[in-house]
């Protein structure tokens, strides 16, 4: 349904995007993950014909966006990061604008703003100023306008943003809705977002995809092992003597006193790593799982790294 390929991006001497390319099948929720800055946004506004890049190429169901913009584009709905609302507008009267700006025929415009306040929860505020409203059914309208036409693409970027948690929740419940209706892409750096909602992750830093896999197949990686975070109060425990204990796969020293063990799912195997924490009088301060196999994965690909043309101080 989506295909980028070999995208790039520059601004004078930076890059913005390094030859980028993947691909998006009909009806996948995927989600485009990384720290700010990592050109996220840049890719969405490519993807959508929003911005033209240095090189590459983006089709959308086979239409290539830059040589047929108008046919692309027709299949696609587009949150931006700050809603495009109008706030001196009503909400179903700025729905019936965007609907009309769409094309959609004059017999099918109100079905189609219906459907679309219906879908995003906004029947009750229909009537009301756009700059009246609080920032989370803002975020809603922006959805609204998004899937009023009923896209069979929907590029959403970081719609989360700025919500509360009860917000949060809500606009995930409503991508969750739109799942397997529409192909989506979701652009975020909130890894439980990406977890939640999405079928499969792409991860994004400084312009380059350092990784992309299946959500289904990082939770599998979660149940088949275990991180634990091993802090002790006194040094001396060594790499040799925890890797030694049944059921540790892999231990890493990140400093005399804390390790990251890689274990096998079993509780045993914790018991094991107390018991020889204790024997070697290091003392306990802390041993607890790592929650989440894809925050894991996320830090190692993107924290600590510097931007190849950043100077060192």
């Amino acid at each position: 349904m989506i295909e980028v390929s070999q995208i790039s991006k520059k601004y004078g001497d930076r890059i913005a995007l390094d030859s980028i390319s993947f691909k998006v099948e009909p009806g996948e929720v995927v989600g485009l993950l990384g720290p700010n800055g990592a050109g996220k946004s840049t890719t969405m506004k490519i993807i959508t014909g929003f911005m033209s890049p240095s090189s590459g190429r983006v089709q959308i169901g086979g239409i290539d966006i830059f040589d047929q913009p108008l046919e692309a584009k027709r299949k696609i709905g587009y949150l931006p990061e700050i809603p495009p609302v109008y706030l001196d507008m009503h909400v179903e009267d700025y729905l019936y604008f965007v609907a009309q700006l769409k094309l959609i025929p004059k017999k099918e415009l109100a079905s189609h703003v219906q459907r679309a306040l219906v879908k995003t929860q906004l029947e009750n505020v229909r009537h009301r100023l756009i700059g009246n409203l609080s920032k989370g059914f803002r975020q809603r309208v922006g959805l609204a306008q998004a899937i009023v036409s009923n896209p069979e693409i929907l590029i959403l970027d970081e719609p989360t943003v700025g919500l509360d948690p009860k917000q949060v929740a809500e606009m995930r419940d409503l991508i969750r809705e739109l799942k397997g209706k529409h192909t989506i892409i979701l652009s975020t750096h909130i890894l439980s977002e990406v977890e939640a909602v999405c079928d499969r992750v792409v991860i994004i830093h400084q312009g380059r995809i350092v990784a992309q896999d299946k959500i289904a197949n990082i939770q599998a990686l979660k149940k088949s092992n275990l991180q634990i975070n091993l802090k002790v109060r006194n040094a001396g425990l060594t790499l040799d003597g925890l890797q030694k204990i049944r059921g540790v796969v892999q231990v890493q020293m990140l400093s005399p006193l804390f390790f990251q063990l890689t274990i096998e799912s079993d509780q045993n195997c914790t018991d094991l790593i107390a018991e020889h924490v204790l024997k070697q009088k290091a003392g306990i301060v802390e041993i607890s799982a790592v929650e989440s196999q894809l925050e894991q994965m996320f830090l190692n690909l993107t924290y600590g790294q510097k931007k190849d043309n950043e100077v060192q101080p």
